[in-house]
C-alpha cells in the first residue's frame, strides 16, 4: 500500500488526518512535526495501539531541518504528501510577521522546489486558508481574488502563489485545500470552542472580541479530514478545493450554544472585548466543486460537534486543567 507523509502531524488538523488514515484506510503513514509527539490528549491516534504498526513519527522542522526532511522523503518516496505545517494564528502574526513569512512562504518555496523534481510523488496536498480572501460578501468560490488583511493571511497567500507557479511551469501535482474554521475534541485549548467549555467549568468569564459578531463557518475536524482524503485520492492536480459548511454562524451564537449545553446563562458568563486588528467580518466559502467532483459534504452538525467537545473536556478534565489556555508562540 502507498505511503502518506503528513507534515505537521502534531497539529490539530494533522493529527486528526493521521487518525483518519489509520482507522479508515490501509495506507502506511509517516508523521513529521517540529516538536516531539504529544500525548493522546491532543493526538487521538496515540490511542490506536493496534494500528500504530502502520505509523512512524519523525521530528523535523521545516525551517531548520529542510535537508533532513528531504532525505527522509527520498528514503520513503511517499506517493502522497499532505502538508498541514504552518505558522498559524492571526492576532500574534502582527508582532513578528517575518516568522510567519519564513514558515508559510520561504520554507514552502524550498519544499516545493525540491518536490517538483521527484517522480515518485503522485499528489502534494497543501492546506491553505480562506483567510487569504479577507472580508468577503456573497458567494466565495475557488477563483475569488486574494485580499489578505493580516500578516498571517499574507504569508499564506505568498506560499500559495509560489506553489501555483510550480503548477504552471512544471506540472507540479498540487492539490490545495482551503477549509474554514475547524473545531472538535483534541483542539488547542486556546481556541474559542474548547476554551469556552473550559472557562464555564472554571467559572471564568468568556471575552467576545468585538462582541462576537464576526461570522465564521465552523466545521467539524472529521468532516475536513474526510474531504482532504477524497481530494488527495480523487482531486485533479493543479486544482484548489473549498471545504466548508453552507452557512456561517456568529461567534457569539456558538458561545451561546456552548453555554446552553453546559447549563449556563450566556449573558452572565460573557463580556464584550475589543475587536482584533484585521479581523475579517465574515467569510463563507462555497464547496460546490468538492461535492460535484468527489461527493464531499459535511455530515456532523454544529450541535453534535459542540457536544463532542464538551464531552472531551469533561472526560479528560484532570489532564486539561493542568494545561495552559494561552497561545505560545514558537519559531
Amino acid at each position: 500500500m502507498d505511503t502518506v507523509v503528513v507534515i505537521g502531524s502534531n497539529s490539530f488538523s494533522g493529527s486528526d488526518f493521521v487518525d483518519y488514515l489509520l482507522t479508515d484506510t490501509d495506507y502506511q503513514v509517516v508523521g513529521v512535526s517540529r516538536s516531539p509527539e504529544k500525548d493522546s490528549l491532543f493526538l487521538p491516534y496515540r490511542k490506536r495501539q493496534s494500528l500504530l504498526h502502520r505509523f512512524r513519527f519523525v521530528q523535523a522542522d521545516l525551517n531548520r531541518d529542510m535537508q533532513a526532511l528531504q532525505d527522509l522523503l527520498c528514503e520513503v518516496k511517499p506517493a502522497y504528501i499532505v502538508n498541514f505545517a504552518a505558522q498559524s494564528e492571526v492576532g500574534p502574526s502582527w508582532a513578528h510577521p517575518e516568522h510567519w513569512f519564513q514558515t508559510n512562504g520561504v520554507a514552502i518555496a524550498a519544499l516545493g522546489n525540491y518536490l517538483k523534481d521527484q517522480k515518485w510523488l503522485k499528489r502534494y496536498v497543501h492546506i491553505s486558508s480562506p483567510e487569504v480572501y479577507g472580508t468577503c460578501e456573497g458567494v466565495v468560490k475557488e477563483d475569488h481574488p486574494m485580499n489578505p488583511s493580516t500578516p498571517y493571511a499574507a504569508s499564506k497567500a505568498a506560499g500559495d502563489l509560489m506553489l501555483f507557479t510550480l503548477v504552471k511551469n512544471f506540472d507540479f501535482p498540487l492539490i490545495m485545500i482551503r477549509g474554514t474554521n475547524v473545531y472538535g475534541a483534541h483542539q488547542q485549548l486556546f481556541k474559542i470552542i474548547p476554551r469556552s467549555a473550559i472557562y464555564l467549568k472554571q467559572g471564568k468569564t468568556i471575552e467576545l472580541h468585538g462582541g462576537g459578531v464576526a461570522v465564521k463557518s465552523y466545521i467539524h475536524i472529521r468532516d475536513i479530514s474526510r474531504g482532504e482524503l477524497l481530494a488527495m485520492e480523487k482531486g485533479r492536480p493543479g486544482n484548489m478545493y473549498h471545504l466548508s459548511t453552507p452557512a456561517g454562524v456568529a461567534v457569539r451564537d456558538v458561545v451561546e450554544t456552548i453555554c446552553r449545553k453546559s447549563g449556563k446563562d450566556f449573558n452572565a458568563c460573557t463580556k464584550v472585548g475589543p475587536e482584533r486588528l484585521g479581523q475579517d467580518k465574515a467569510y463563507v466559502i462555497d464547496s460546490t466543486k468538492a461535492f460535484q467532483e468527489f461527493g464531499w459534504k459535511p455530515q456532523i452538525t454544529l450541535d453534535q460537534g459542540i457536544e463532542g467537545v464538551i464531552g472531551w473536556v469533561n472526560e479528560d478534565w484532570d489532564r486539561i486543567q493542568k494545561e495552559t489556555l494561552d497561545y505560545v508562540h514558537k519559531q
